[in-house]
């Protein structure tokens, strides 16, 4: 597994349609940003012969180039498909953004792969967020291998950071995860730095020397061999240890030279498996060479030691009705069950999906069905419906490059799906199914938004539906209470390139405008008020008369209306428009502005005119009277509370529940779990959490999650209601 003394002979070059599941690699390039993913994924394209020694694709364009805001902002944004091709075995690597607000992006990617690559930085370590992303493809049995860049860095230190990943990602076996190679130094600079220029391979013990631009294979020299040995044994060990032949231990600890043949073929097992995870080195091609260093190793651990998407369960299909469906694994001849793992918009194409072939093959023209996904509180509706699919293409750059069809296993791009979001199955339209959905983040900041013009109002809908429909973890909201659209999003970084790609791609000019909760009004104390609505102009004239009491009720309650008129005082017919005229009134507010809950209303006593009573009449009067009521007693402000729970590590455990109860926060109490980490379930004001997905992350390094319920609403402390009213008057 790229432990050969010769340079790789093989095919290479770009991806074109695979044939068969085996001969595809679907791998998943996972790290914080800044990590070198993207660059590493660059490196692998020019090594396998997909661009040229200048990084650029045949027809123009880097492999990089997908949007212009990741140009602009110097980071990934979205999940980007590179399809390569080694030893004749196709590679479908998928770069994922490293910033937590694009997680989204991640999750996708994650479901779209069989094996994952976490790229970690020489110099910077192991974040805690890559930790929890490892845990979860742990969880799931996902392959998976550590590649280090940035070995060129002035602190750079290879073994130190083998270390790190042992203790980071090892769990109680760090022995599960070990190095293949160890780095091999050039000469000395002026500053005391050695120069990373190759490879040493443990098993084969063999040199693989990049200075020259081309990977070339040596043996040690006499000296060279001590240094390697200890590695090398321990590796050897660990690869024993997985082995499923349960005689190799006993043997090899009694002096047995185990042959290097068996030892690689054990590995690749045990990678495919998910039981070993390697680790390897890598770096860029520099200076106009071919090979980048690392690449090849990288490249044949792929090929050879990830594993097939033959060997990897779908996740569940059922029925559109929800029966169970059981289908062959990954069979090229089976139904069809595709699914949308991203959405993208291209100026000059429209609408292209990224699509994983879970079963069946897809042709392009054909007509699929559409079903999904579950997502309707985010803003996304539900598809029930056919489609036309349009060309199939593998996507390299800003270029589209068209395949004949895309097996199970494969992943390609689908034009004109004008209905299908991602989340969404494709399936055969006379046998339509539904795949499980996978786990979306759920977004936590608000971010209310209004049209900047008159002719950015009319195009605000469209842009909306369809931004919400490339991201799933984005959630659009009209709030019927507050009159505000927000879209909740997972992080600052997500919520300004919503806005970017508003303006640039969809033409829609927004103003951010400050996030309102839904505040609530309730009577403090037992009231009662006189409505008296008497006009005469000429003609029919308006008399209305009524008397009411109103009492607080327990929260949850809404508004009770009693009618305990005697003697017809008010006439049975227009008790309901007195009560309507109450309602009415409530939904409007009586002290700030914001609806009355909470409240029982009882009408007492009345007058009414034979000839100038109406239903408005009392409607009005019913108003009034509510209004008069309110005037004469303390009205409480009241404030929506929520749940919340937040999974947080040890070490942040103090500093959270500090920052909870700085919001006005009530800590229910804190729950040991796995992994060193402890769940605090609160109780906070919402108006104290607006941004706290962004300042929980600060706080913890980017390690704590935590969701939102709503609980209920509850009278505000008098000082914040103060505020919240001179913030009202000084709006109006």
């Amino acid at each position: 597994m790229g432990d050969k003394a010769s340079a790789h002979p093989g095919a290479a070059g770009r991806a074109t349609a695979a044939d068969h599941p085996a001969s595809v690699r679907n791998v998943v390039l996972v790290g914080h940003s800044g990590s070198g993913k993207t660059t590493l994924v660059e490196a692998l394209a020019l090594t396998a012969g997909a661009v040229n020694r200048a990084g650029r694709v045949e027809d123009g364009g880097t492999v990089s180039d997908y949007d212009e805001i990741e140009h602009r902002q110097q980071r990934s944004v979205q999940l980007s498909l590179v399809p390569v091709e080694w030893d004749g075995i196709k590679v479908n690597l998928l770069d994922t953004p490293g910033y937590a607000d694009f997680v989204g992006e991640l999750r996708a990617g994650l479901r779209a792969a069989d094996a994952a690559l976490f790229v970690v930085s020489a110099s910077d370590g192991v974040d805690g967020s890559t930790r929890m992303v490892w845990e979860e493809c742990a969880a799931v049995g996902m392959p998976r291998a550590i590649v280090v860049t940035h070995l060129e860095a002035a602190r750079a230190d290879y073994e130190e950071m083998t270390r790190i990943c042992a203790e980071a990602f090892g769990g109680d076996d760090p022995d599960a995860v070990l190095p293949l190679y160890l780095p091999l130094h050039g000469p000395q600079g002026p500053d005391g730095h050695a120069p990373v220029t190759g490879l040493i391979g443990l098993l084969s013990q063999q040199l693989f020397d990049y200075s020259s631009g081309e990977r070339k294979g040596s043996e040690p020299g006499e000296d060279q061999l001590p240094q390697i040995e200890e590695a090398r044994n321990r590796l050897i060990e660990g690869i024993i240890a997985e082995s499923e032949d349960e005689t190799l231990m006993d043997r090899y600890l009694g002096g047995e030279q185990v042959d290097v043949k068996t030892l690689i073929e054990d590995l690749e097992r045990a990678v495919a498996r998910g039981t070993f995870f390697p680790v390897l080195a890598a770096a860029p091609a520099v200076d106009g060479a071919r090979q980048g260093l690392g690449t090849i190793e990288v490249l044949e651990l792929i090929t050879r030691g990830f594993p097939t998407p033959l060997e990897r369960e779908a996740p569940r299909v059922t029925t559109v009705d929800g029966k169970p469906r059981e289908l062959k694994l990954c069979d090229p001849n089976g139904p069809l069950v595709a699914e949308v793992v991203k959405t993208a918009s291209d100026p000059y194409v429209g609408r292209v999906s990224m699509v994983r072939v879970f079963s069946g093959t897809l042709r392009p023209d054909e007509t699929v069905h559409v079903s999904g996904h579950g997502l309707t509180d985010r803003g996304h509706e539900d598809h029930d419906v056919d489609e036309r699919i349009g060309a199939l293409s593998a996507p390299f750059g800003k270029q589209q490059r068209t395949l004949t069809h895309a097996i199970a296993g494969d992943l390609a791009c689908v034009a004109k799906l004008s209905r299908a979001e991602t989340g969404d199955t494709l399936s055969a339209k006379d046998d339509p199914l539904l795949m499980e959905p996978w786990q979306m983040p759920d977004p936590l900041l608000p971010l209310a938004i209004q049209a900047h013009s008159k002719a950015d109002e009319d195009k605000l809908s469209q842009g909306l539906s369809r931004l919400v429909a490339e991201d799933p973890t984005m959630r659009l909201e009209q709030n019927q209470n507050t009159h505000q659209v927000v879209l909740w999003c997972l992080g600052e970084a997500h919520a300004d390139v919503a806005l970017e790609r508003l303006r640039s791609r969809y033409g829609v000019q927004v103003d951010v405008v400050p996030h309102k909760v839904s505040l609530r009004e309730t009577f403090a104390n037992k009231s009662a008020g006189r409505g008296r609505h008497v006009k005469q102009s000429g003609g029919h004239g308006q008399y209305a008369i009524c008397e009411i009491e109103v009492e607080p009720l327990p929260g949850g309650s809404g508004i009770e209306f009693v009618d305990k008129v005697v003697g017809g005082a008010v006439p049975r017919q227009f008790i309901p428009s007195v009560e309507k005229g109450v309602r009415a009134q409530a939904a409007k507010g009586v002290a700030a502005g914001h609806p009355l809950v909470d409240i029982r209303v009882t009408l007492r006593d009345g007058k009414a005119h034979s000839v100038d009573s109406s239903d408005a009449a009392f409607q009005t009067a019913g108003a009034l009277a509510l209004r008069e009521a309110a005037a004469d007693t303390k009205i409480h402000l009241l404030e929506p509370v929520a749940e919340v729970s937040v999974l947080v590590g040890d070490d942040y455990v103090g500093a959270v529940m500090s920052d909870l109860s700085g919001r006005r926060g009530r800590v229910l109490g804190t729950e040991q779990t796995s992994g060193g980490r402890t769940l605090i379930k609160a109780e906070v004001p919402e108006i104290e959490i607006g941004r706290y997905a962004v300042d929980l992350r600060s706080l913890s390094h980017g390690t704590a999650r935590f969701n939102r319920s709503y609980a209920r609403h509850e009278p505000m402390p008098p000082q914040v209601a103060e505020r919240i009213r001179e913030e009202a008057r000084d709006a109006s």
